[in-house]
């Protein structure tokens, strides 16, 4: 048996592959073993019928297909070895020649990975975003727990802005009743723009008992395309108003609402934990920018199929999210009017950036001979181990392998990053907020 690499040209590797007519005979007595049982032959039992008899019968060709299977697997696999090539997908064989006494030879081609063109990936000028805590974010938490504990007191005047209102509603358009638009004891705060704000100002001044038709123009963009750009009729009844008592901000209220005794501490906390959170922001923003730089300059051509991988991974887990929720794909893609097509291609970018992303931190690791020691993941797995209230020993041997390698790529991800920050020219950019999201994702992306 010899394989032979021909060539790789577009990341598509050919293999010549020859197989001896020694290595075909025993590979077509697997085949007829295997099969045997599938041919009835007058005079034999079912599964005894010699193999020259079946080939007689059937023709020579017989037990071609299954032998050469058998031969250009075993081949394909000694070839991809012994060449360290990494196919990113399944090889497509073409058999130039197959024959008894003679052999078979063929020619695969599959998609492999990648080169890439990493560029110039030490010296990165990137961008470090910073938000300083002020004591106006610290009020604000504070109010804000204030806000949650207030208790709730009905009142009997016209209802106003801030207010919590008991509310049934039932919705209108065209004349005729909107589908899932009628609710009863609706609670709602007055200005909370959860309901379209109009709608909510129009609230604003009833007064218990009162019923008063609302009419409300959704915008154009809305959602729900049953209400986009259309004017809606709604017969509001007012139940309820209650008024939120806040409670005093003073040290009572700090032993109330958490483990402190005094709000000098409590403010403190409050404090500790938004600097925790503005460092964390601006790490994340650190590795997006450096990602984003990194990624742009390389140069990679990807092969479609680990696209396509990519998307169907990324399908999968949005399938599982819709599970969670009580839906499955088929309803959302009619909720939705996607054909499956239209909604394949809305995960081609992503999953084109996730594949990219991947190659080029890859590339990183490579070129500079960046790799996770036993030690490290050791020390990673008995932080785990010890939330688990465990043996280092018996959380590993708990552990799936795919989790142990996941946990193991999440290692080297970090230090990736950590060695191209180390680097990277970093220039710092004060915010005025901390962006949601902002950086979010980076390293579980990679």
């Amino acid at each position: 048996m010899k394989v032979n690499v021909e060539k790789i040209e577009n990341n598509v590797a050919t293999l010549k592959i020859e197989v001896g007519a020694d290595e075909f005979e025993k590979a077509l007595d697997q085949a007829y073993r295997k099969n045997v049982k599938r041919f009835n032959i007058p005079g034999f039992r079912r599964g005894k019928a010699p193999r020259k008899l079946i080939e007689m019968h059937y023709g020579p060709e017989v037990f071609y297909e299954d032998a050469a299977e058998i031969v250009l697997s075993e081949a394909y696999k000694k070839g991809v070895e012994e060449n360290n090539l990494e196919p990113v997908d399944h090889p497509h064989f073409d058999i130039d020649q197959i024959e008894k006494g003679k052999g078979v030879v063929a020619t695969a081609k599959v998609a492999v990975k990648p080169e890439v063109d990493l560029g110039e990936y030490k010296g990165l000028e990137v961008e470090k975003m910073v938000y300083n805590v002020t004591e106006e974010d610290v009020d604000k938490e504070l109010k804000a727990l204030q806000d949650k504990n207030a208790r709730l007191i009905s009142v009997e005047r016209p209802a106003q802005k801030g207010d919590i209102v008991i509310v049934d509603l039932e919705g209108f358009v065209d004349g005729e009743p909107l589908k899932d638009g009628k609710v009863q004891n609706y609670p709602l705060e007055l200005g909370s723009k959860i309901l379209v704000e109009d709608l909510e100002e129009q609230i604003t001044g009833m007064e218990v008992g009162e019923t008063r038709e609302v009419k409300v123009t959704y915008p154009a963009d809305h959602p729900n395309k049953e209400l986009a750009g259309k004017e809606v009729s709604f017969n509001v009844t007012l139940k309820e108003v209650k008024e939120k008592e806040l409670p005093a901000i003073d040290d009572e209220f700090a032993k109330d609402v958490s483990e402190f005794d005094t709000l000098e501490e409590l403010k403190q906390d409050i404090k500790n934990k938004l600097e925790e959170r503005a460092k964390s922001f601006a790490e994340s923003s650190l590795r997006g920018s450096i990602l984003k730089k990194l990624t742009e300059q390389a140069k990679v051509d990807i092969p479609q199929a680990m696209i396509d991988r990519e998307i169907e991974r990324l399908i999968m887990d949005f399938a599982f999210q819709l599970k969670m929720r009580g839906m499955d794909l088929r309803q959302y893609l009619e909720a939705s009017q996607l054909s499956p097509e239209e909604f394949k291609a809305k995960f081609q970018d992503r999953a084109y950036n996730n594949v990219k992303t991947s190659l080029v931190l890859e590339a990183v690791a490579k070129a500079e001979n960046i790799e996770v020691s036993e030690e490290e993941l050791d020390a990673e797995l008995s932080k785990y181990a010890e939330s688990a209230q465990k043996s280092l020993a018996e959380y590993k041997k708990g552990l799936k392998e795919e989790n142990l390698a996941h946990i193991k790529d999440r290692i080297l991800t970090r230090k990736i990053f950590d060695f191209l920050q180390s680097h990277a020219r970093v220039t710092e950019k004060v915010v005025e907020r901390i962006a949601e999201n902002e950086g979010e994702g980076e390293e579980e992306q990679a």
